[in-house]
């Protein structure tokens, strides 16, 4: 019963919103093209073009402008990496209060400027959203600033809700399913809620990446979980655990959660690029992304489906990362280590009758003895059985095939290192890093590590996101081992050892 009331609660509060003293009424548009490929309806619903490029301007301003006088003289203050900071500043602005917004060091400077362009006072603390929400209830126990939650709140969520009203009418009501990207659940929430009120048979469905699914693994559970990490690449959601009320919401109006790839996210921001001629962060691609996964999982024909494009605060630089992942995520690129003879003749005798006929997308080659070498090629073949036919016909002929299409570690570092085999670095372990993307965080890491290690391979390469994507190779004498131990865990960043990756035991 309690439940029943405050999804009552919260479509009465959707119906009464004040969101559109601030936020717009955003299009739903078809993607012809791609509606022609995937033999479905699909249309997109533009959150993309709110004032602040993100649906979090909807909750943010609902809940602010229903705060009491006292509440609001208060000021108003929350902890975000980027959509709801932007959200609460413009609300704030637009209703001439005071707002402080902490937000975690490595966020990335678009995000920073457009919060301070809406006069906002910043605090920068911690290297994610956990750091920076803590410091935030510090700052709010000592000023009294009323604190604007996220996602867990009924007027935040009802804001949110606001999506799934408009989408009802601007479809008349004719949709099989909608795909929602999910963090907090603040917005599913919202839309779960009208649509199992108002529309039940519509199809709710969650979208998350793999890395950060800690509303999939809560609704497995029954219970909410918190994650040990989170992936960085769709920061926009990237939220250790879910809310209380957000999680009580889905677990009784979302039909379903899809997980998806970093590929498969770079595959869907690519598609809505060539529907739209616009760019969304990561995060606002999860829908498109779990739209695609579900027609080709459930082999689903002639439906409408609506991907919410859920925002666009997509940093430059990160597109260059986004362009390398695309063709894999999309499932035209495939990528293989495969071992040939080092004699006169046999790479061209490779690429003549093996490869003939085959589009190639990319192809890495380096002498490394007298034996045998190792080929890192990109290949555009299809996906799934086509790539275990290709693997397979390389090995009926003879060359040693490994498929590394799914192998994180060639695909970030390995493509661009491949030659950099020592016969010196015998007792070599290998570690990736992800790096806080600020001044000092690399010299922190040497300044901490033992003094008789050596650093035997290093790469790195910018991509554009809050943390860095580090390679390190180490020398450690055997009775190290437990100094090692003590120096990751003081040092706190994420890593994972790769030494035994087949792809770097092949190449490095």
């Amino acid at each position: 019963m309690e439940q029943h009331n405050t999804m009552q609660e919260i479509i009465r509060q959707i119906l009464t919103s004040r969101v559109y003293e601030a936020a717009i009424e955003t299009p739903l548009e078809e993607a012809v093209n791609l509606s022609a490929e995937l033999k479905n309806k699909i249309f997109l619903k533009r959150e993309d073009l709110q004032p602040v490029f993100s649906f979090k301007l909807r909750g943010a301003y609902n809940k602010i402008a229903h705060l009491s006088t006292i509440e609001k003289n208060q000021g108003v203050i929350t902890a975000s990496a980027g959509n709801h900071a932007q959200g609460v500043a413009f609300s704030a602005q637009k209703l001439g209060l005071k707002a402080l917004i902490v937000m975690p060091a490595t966020t990335p400077k678009i995000k920073i400027d457009a919060v301070k362009a809406f006069g906002a006072e910043i605090v920068l603390h911690g290297d994610n959203y956990s750091e920076a929400a803590d410091r935030c209830e510090e700052i709010r126990h000592n000023t009294g600033m009323t604190y604007i939650h996220p996602f867990d709140d009924k007027l935040v969520i009802a804001g949110q809700g606001t999506v799934a009203d408009e989408l009802l009418r601007q479809s008349a009501g004719k949709l099989d399913a909608v795909f929602v990207p999910v963090g907090g659940g603040g917005l599913i929430s919202g839309i779960g809620a009208y649509f199992k009120s108002l529309s039940p048979e519509i199809k709710v469905i969650g979208v998350e990446p793999v890395d950060s699914d800690a509303m999939y693994q809560s609704l497995q559970a029954g219970k909410r979980i918190t994650l040990e990490s989170v992936g960085i690449f769709a920061d926009g959601v990237a939220v250790r655990q879910i809310g209380e009320l957000t999680f009580d919401l889905c677990q009784k109006n979302v039909d379903e959660i899809i997980r998806v790839s970093t590929d498969e996210l770079c595959g869907a921001i690519k598609s809505i690029y060539q529907a739209t001629r616009s760019i969304v962060e990561p995060a606002g691609a999860l829908g498109m992304a779990g739209l695609k996964q579900y027609i080709k999982a459930y082999g689903t024909t002639d439906q409408t489906l609506v991907a919410i494009n859920s925002g666009a605060n997509m940093n430059f630089e990160r597109l260059r990362y986004v362009s390398e992942r695309t063709q894999t995520g999309e499932g035209s690129e495939s990528l293989f280590a495969v071992t040939i003879p080092e004699t006169p003749g046999a790479l061209r005798y490779f690429c003549s009758n093996i490869l003939n006929t085959i589009n190639i997308t990319e192809f890495n080659y380096r002498l490394a003895d007298r034996s045998q070498a190792q080929l890192f090629i990109g290949v555009s073949i299809g996906s799934g059985n086509t790539r275990e036919e290709f693997s397979s016909r390389l090995n009926s002929s003879g060359y040693k095939t490994i498929d590394l299409t799914d192998n994180e570690l060639a695909k970030t570092h390995l493509r661009y290192m491949i030659g950099g085999r020592s016969a010196e670095a015998t007792s070599e372990r290998l570690f990736r890093f992800w790096f806080p993307e600020r001044p000092g965080a690399l010299t922190r890491f040497l300044a901490d590590m033992g003094k008789d290690w050596n650093i035997s391979l290093f790469h790195y390469r910018n991509q554009g996101g809050e943390f860095g994507r580090v390679l390190i190779g180490l020398e450690i004498p055997d009775q190290n081992e437990q100094s090692l131990e003590i120096f990751f865990d003081n040092l706190g960043y994420h890593y994972i050892e790769e030494t035994a990756d087949p792809a770097y035991q092949l190449f490095l």
